[in-house]
């Protein structure tokens, strides 16, 4: 039997570079506070906080002073960055580079739309910390749609402006746009803000489902970058299997042995936990034998 770990599969280029920044910063200083989960994958999150790391909420970073503070990969809001001046943070800013951007984008936009009495639309999940750093570019005034179903909460007459949170469905956010173009009567300008590594991981997901007889999917409970990429999987490939840790892994799922087993990882799961996956599918089919 085959076991194949997808080796384009795992963190992204963003995840990593957050955790190989806190990594660096914890090197000079016994801790440092990150406000959320520095990547929505417990296990990775087990291993970094024996390393120091201490995750808050936004409440408890308006409460602390003078200590060291590390913005994740997800972004945060204005708001965060003004609890950091005030109370005299040391901050480490690992926002993605993609998504800076694109909250730049969104705030020029929302000044623009400001001028023209026009709305701002964002494609996302509620409560995601990717999306409250993005609204809060708006104070909070952008129109969140999770759904098609929500799309009536938009004004027909109001020119429109489209964003997407990058972790989205490329073709879930495609159909969106076209269901606004046909609600709005006023002008839409649609972006593509998507993750090239998102978009990109999809269509390597795909190909990797077809190519084996089973597939392990490695995620976190938590992480909509899992469920979007799993839900993919399992339309290709329905013996297809949500793990978070190798516990997991169900003997039962090996009987008869499957000739191949690929293990494909989200965004936010790290190569060693996806190796610890691989190496317990060898000790069942041993154990069956």
């Amino acid at each position: 039997m085959q076991v194949v770990i997808d080796d384009g599969s795992g963190f992204c280029p963003g995840v990593r570079r957050a955790i190989e920044t806190l990594e660096r910063e914890l090197l000079s200083r016994p801790h440092i506070y990150c406000v959320g989960d520095i990547v929505h994958n417990e296990r990775e999150i087990e291993r970094l906080q024996a390393k120091g790391l201490k995750i808050i909420d936004s409440e408890q970073l308006a409460s602390i002073h003078d200590a060291a503070v590390l913005f994740r990969a997800h972004g945060e809001p204005p708001s965060s960055y003004e609890y950091v001046q005030s109370n005299n943070l040391q901050l480490t800013d690992a926002t993605c580079p993609v998504v800076l951007k694109l909250q730049e984008r969104i705030r020029n936009a929302w000044i623009e739309m400001q001028k023209r009495g026009g709305q701002i639309v964002l494609f996302g999940k509620k409560g995601h910390a990717e999306v409250i750093g993005l609204m809060g570019q708006t104070d909070n005034k952008c129109i969140l749609i999770e759904d098609e179903s929500q799309i009536t909460l938009l004004d027909p007459q109001k020119p429109t402006e489209v964003f997407s949170q990058t972790t989205k469905d490329p073709k879930q956010y495609a159909k969106l746009v076209e269901r606004i173009r046909r609600h709005v009567k006023a002008s839409v300008t649609a972006h593509n803000t998507i993750c090239t590594q998102m978009a990109g991981r999809a269509s390597q997901l795909q190909k990797f489902a077809r190519e084996h007889e089973m597939i392990l999917f490695v995620g976190g409970a938590k992480s909509s970058n899992s469920k979007v990429l799993f839900e993919i999987c399992r339309q290709i490939n329905q013996n297809s299997h949500f793990v978070t840790a190798e516990n997991e892994v169900n003997p039962e799922w090996f009987e008869p042995e499957p000739a191949s087993v690929g293990i494909f990882g989200a965004t936010s799961t790290p190569m060693w936990l996806m190796q610890r996956i691989r190496d317990e599918i060898v000790t069942i089919c041993k154990t069956n034998k």
